[in-house]
């Protein structure tokens, strides 16, 4: 596993790159049709939420 130093400006800008992602990543589950697609999305965002957690507890 990798390891990143990232200084507080950098991670609170990746914190809100990943939330805003993640709103727009709500909307395109909500818009998806295909349940295989949206399977996908579905993991995705529960990844983002997994790493937005491991951001918070490092800030």
């Amino acid at each position: 596993m990798g390891k990143v130093d990232l200084e507080q400006k950098e991670l609170e800008v990746l914190k809100e790159i990943l939330w805003s992602y993640l709103g727009d990543l709500r909307f395109e589950i909500a818009d998806t049709d295909k349940k295989d697609w949206r399977d996908y999305l579905k993991e995705k965002e529960e990844i983002i939420k997994q790493l937005l957690t491991k951001l918070e507890k490092a800030s």
